[in-house]
């Protein structure tokens, strides 16, 4: 069986993490309640977790996909947030954005797209 590359993290980051976690927004909230204990296709996904330098919104570690969310702030951060997904696929992290406003208004869709 061939290991897996360990991935690393800043530890710095897990305080800012667990405190992501208390104060999710609505679109996090309403997300995490769809994927949480493997209820889609029994995939266990963990809510912000540090993967390097970074801080990612959903992430199953079994498939390598990060989820992100995409509200109002990240209009002003495209250049950031690309820069940080390529980091993620470097190493070897799928990511997948998700507009706020399409898990608000349509959950369905977006558990089913």
């Amino acid at each position: 069986m061939a290991k897996r590359p360990i991935i690393t993290y800043n530890q710095r980051l897990t305080r800012p993490a667990k405190h992501l976690r208390k104060k999710s927004t609505l679109s996090e909230v309403i997300l995490w309640n769809h994927i949480k204990s493997r209820k889609m296709l029994g995939i266990k996904f963990q809510r912000q977790r540090v993967i390097g330098q970074y801080i990612v919104d959903f992430y199953c570690k079994e498939l390598k996909v990060a989820i992100e969310i995409d509200g109002d702030s990240h209009d002003e951060r495209i250049d950031a947030d690309q820069k940080r997904e390529e980091a993620l696929k470097r190493m070897g992290i799928k990511v997948y954005r998700i507009l706020d406003i399409d898990v608000k208004k349509s959950i369905d869709g977006v558990l089913e797209g």
